[in-house]
C-alpha cells in the first residue's frame, strides 16, 4: 500500500520541476514510510511513497519498462497504490506470452499487463488499487481506480494537463492548485452521503470508482470500465449459500498474501468474526500458526454500558468468545476516553481526512486503534462492506426507511438530517444552501442509475434500490474512514467483502434470498455458521462502537466555545452564534446519537479547523 502523486502538463517542460514533485510526494510520508521515488520526463512527473508489503527488496516505484523508444524513453511507467490479489495467475499467463519479470511484485504484473492487453486490461484485475500509468508511445496519462473505490485517487484539472494524488494534501502542495470551498462543496460536507467524483473543494475531483481518467494534450476523458449490473439470479437458497461460502474460501486466502505481519480486526460481530475464522482456517490448512486479531473498546464501557437503538450489548464479550472458539493470538486495544477526546488526537485524525468529513468519535478512535495495531502488524483484514453487500443495516429492515423517498440512512433520525447538519449555521447560509433540495436531487440522480429487471416485483426492485444506494453513496463513507485513519499510521487494511465477484453475486440475489431466515445478512450467516459460536451467529447487527462517556461531549463543547470566542476564527461567518451560545449553555446530554455528534455538535469545530489548517477560501 502506498501513496501516489504527480502531474501531466502538455504545454510545459517538467524536467526542472523535481522540487515541486517532491513537495507533493512528501505530504504522504505517513502513507508510505518505507521508501520514496520520483520519475520526471518532459510532460509528466510521477511520484511515489511506499509501504512495503510484497517483495520488500524489489518493487521500488515509480517502475518503468526495460523496453524503450528509440530515444531511450521507457515505453511506460507506473506509480501504483494497492494490491492485486490475482497477480500470481496474471503473472503466469504473461510469462506464457513471453514476458519476463525482474521482481516478485504485483506492480510489475500490472505494468506488463498494460503492455500486453492495453488500457482495458484493468478488467482482469482483482483487487483494491489506484494507479497512474504514463504511456510514452501515446503521450497519455491514465489514472485508474478500483471498482468500489477502496483506494482514493484525486485529481485537479489544469489548462494543459492535470494534477493527481492519493490525498488532497498532495494536490494542494502544488502551486497551481487552490483550496476554495464552494456552496456545492459545503452541501457535500453536510449531506451525509458521497456523490461519486465530487469533493468539497472547487476544482478538486475524485476518479470515480470503476473508472479510468485518460489525459492527453487537449483531451481529458473519464471512462467507465465496471458498474453494477442486474441479471437473473437462478440459484436456490442452498446453492446461493454454498456459492457465497465458496467465494469467501477463495477471497480470504488471496488477501492474506503478504511478506509482513498480518492480522484481523475483530469486533465480535458476524462480519469480523467470519473473516477471522476464515483466516485462521486458511492458516490451519496452509503454513499453520495463529492469526493475530485485535479488538477495540473504551475504558469502563462494559461495566457502564447502556443499551442503544443500534446496539444491544457491548462488543468485548463476543470478541472474547470468538477468540476462544477459533484460537487466535488476540489483543484488546483499550482506549482511554481522555486520550480519545484530546485535541492532538482529533487534530491528527482531521489531518488524515484532509477534508471536513467525520463521524463523531469514530475518527479519533479508529486512528488510535490503527496506531496500536501498526505496532505489531502492517496488514489487517477488516469487515467493511458486509452490511452494504448483505443487507445488514437497520435501515434495510425498517419499513419507514425502505419506503422513504430519500436515502434510507436519512430516514431513521428523530429530526431530518438537514436540520441536524445546519443547526449551528447562519440562517441566511441555510436558506442559500437549500440542503433538502440538494439531497433530494442527489437521491433522484442515484435512483435513476439503478439497474433493474423487468420481472422484479415492486418490493424486490425497492430493495435493489436500497442496496445500490448503500453500495454507491454510503459505503464510500466507510471506505474513506478506513483508508484515511489506517494509512495515516502506515497500516494497510484489506476489505475481503469488497471483492467485486462477491458484490456482483449478492447484489443480484433477491431480497427474499438475502433474508431467507427472516433476519439480516442471512446468506453470510448461513455460509459461515459452521465456523462460529451460536451467540455470534444469533447476535443482532451492531455498528462500530462510540464512546458513551459524556466527557467526550463536554470536550466538544469546550472546543466549540473556543471557536466562537476567537474573533479571528475563519468559520465565524458561517455560524449562528446565538444558536451556538444557547447550546453551550445547555447541560451536556449523555451519549448523543452518532448523527447528532457527527453532523450537529462537531460540524462547526471540524469546519473551522479545516478552513484554518488548509487556508480554505469561501467561494460565494
Amino acid at each position: 500500500m502506498c501513496g501516489i502523486a504527480g502531474w501531466a502538463d502538455f504545454d510545459r517542460d517538467l524536467t526542472g520541476e523535481v522540487g515541486v514533485l517532491r513537495k507533493m510526494v512528501d505530504t504522504m510520508a505517513l502513507r508510505g514510510p518505507d521508501d520514496e521515488g520520483l520519475w520526471v520526463r518532459r510532460h509528466v512527473a510521477l511520484g511515489h511513497r511506499r509501504l512495503s508489503v510484497i517483495d520488500l527488496d524489489g518493487g521500488a516505484q515509480p517502475m518503468v519498462t526495460p523496453e524503450t523508444l528509440p530515444d531511450g524513453t521507457p515505453l511506460a511507467a507506473i506509480s501504483y497504490s494497492g494490491e492485486v490479489y490475482n497477480f500470481g495467475e496474471l503473472r503466469d499467463e504473461l510469462e506464457l506470452r513471453g514476458h519476463r519479470f525482474r521482481t516478485r511484485s504485483d506492480t510489475e504484473v500490472v505494468l506488463r499487463a498494460y503492455l500486453e492487453w492495453g488500457p482495458g486490461f484493468v478488467a482482469r484485475l482483482n483487487g483494491m488499487f489506484a494507479f497512474a500509468i504514463w504511456d510514452s508511445r501515446a503521450e497519455e496519462l491514465l489514472l485508474y481506480r478500483d471498482r468500489l473505490g477502496i483506494k482514493p485517487l484525486f485529481y485537479y484539472p489544469l489548462r494543459s494537463g492535470v494534477l493527481f494524488g492519493s490525498e488532497p494534501k498532495a494536490v494542494l502542495a502544488h502551486p497551481e492548485s487552490r483550496a476554495v470551498l464552494s456552496l456545492d462543496g459545503l452541501r457535500d460536507v453536510l449531506s451525509f452521503l458521497r456523490v461519486p467524483g465530487q469533493t468539497p473543494l472547487d476544482g478538486l475531483y475524485e476518479v470515480r470508482p470503476g473508472h479510468v481518467l485518460r489525459v492527453r494534450a487537449g483531451r481529458r476523458v473519464e471512462e467507465r470500465y465496471w458498474e453494477l449490473q442486474a441479471w437473473p439470479h437462478t440459484d436456490d437458497v442452498p446453492t446461493s449459500v454454498d456459492t457465497v461460502r465458496g467465494l469467501l474460501d477463495d477471497i480470504v486466502p488471496r488477501q492474506m498474501v503478504a511478506d509482513v505481519p498480518l492480522c484481523t480486526l475483530l469486533s465480535g460481530g458476524l462480519d469480523s468474526s467470519a473473516l477471522t475464522a476464515l483466516a485462521q482456517g486458511a492458516l490451519n490448512t496452509g503454513r499453520g500458526g495463529r492469526i493475530r486479531s485485535f479488538s477495540v473498546d473504551f475504558a469502563g464501557h462494559v461495566e457502564n454500558f447502556e443499551p442503544e437503538v443500534f446496539r444491544e450489548a457491548p462488543d468485548a464479550p463476543f470478541a472474547a468468545e470468538l477468540v476462544e472458539h477459533v484460537g487466535t493470538e488476540h489483543r484488546e486495544i483499550l482506549l482511554d476516553n481522555a486520550k480519545l477526546a484530546s485535541s492532538s488526537v482529533r487534530a491528527a485524525a482531521w489531518d488524515a481526512w484532509d477534508l471536513p468529513y467525520g463521524i463523531g468519535d469514530h475518527g479519533p478512535s479508529l486512528y488510535l486503534l490503527f496506531q496500536a495495531v501498526r505496532g505489531e502488524s502492517t496488514v489487517a483484514l477488516s469487515g467493511e462492506s458486509a452490511d452494504e453487500v448483505f443487507g445488514g443495516y437497520l435501515w434495510f429492515h425498517d419499513r419507514r426507511a425502505v419506503e422513504a423517498d430519500t436515502f434510507p440512512w436519512h430516514a431513521l433520525g428523530e429530526r431530518p438530517v438537514t436540520e441536524e447538519a445546519t443547526a449551528f449555521l447562519h440562517e441566511d447560509l441555510v436558506a442559500e444552501l437549500r440542503l433538502a433540495e440538494y439531497i433530494d436531487d442527489q437521491y433522484r440522480t442515484a435512483v435513476a442509475e439503478v439497474p433493474h429487471l423487468a420481472s422484479e416485483s415492486p418490493h424486490e426492485h425497492r430493495m435493489r434500490v436500497a442496496s445500490y444506494l448503500n453500495l454507491t453513496r454510503f459505503l464510500p463513507i466507510m471506505l474513506d474512514r478506513k483508508d484515511r485513519m489506517s494509512m495515516a499510521n502506515g497500516l494497510e487494511v484489506r476489505v475481503p467483502f469488497c471483492d467485486h465477484r462477491l458484490v456482483e453475486y449478492v447484489f443480484n440475489a433477491p431480497w427474499s434470498v438475502k433474508t431467507f431466515d427472516g433476519r439480516e445478512k442471512s446468506l453470510l450467516r448461513a455460509a459461515t455458521e459452521d465456523l462460529l459460536p451460536r451467540s455470534i451467529t444469533e447476535r443482532r447487527k451492531a455498528p462500530y462502537p462510540s464512546t458513551q462517556d459524556s466527557g467526550y461531549d463536554r470536550m466538544i463543547k469546550q472546543e466549540l466555545g473556543a471557536v466562537v470566542a476567537d474573533p479571528d476564527a475563519p468559520g465565524l461567518p458561517l455560524f449562528d452564534l446565538d444558536a451556538i451560545h444557547a447550546h453551550l449553555a445547555a447541560p451536556v446530554k449523555r451519549s448523543p446519537s452518532m448523527i447528532e455528534r457527527a453532523l450537529r455538535d462537531e460540524t462547526p469545530v471540524r469546519l473551522n479547523a479545516w478552513l484554518d489548517s488548509y487556508r480554505v477560501g469561501l467561494g460565494w
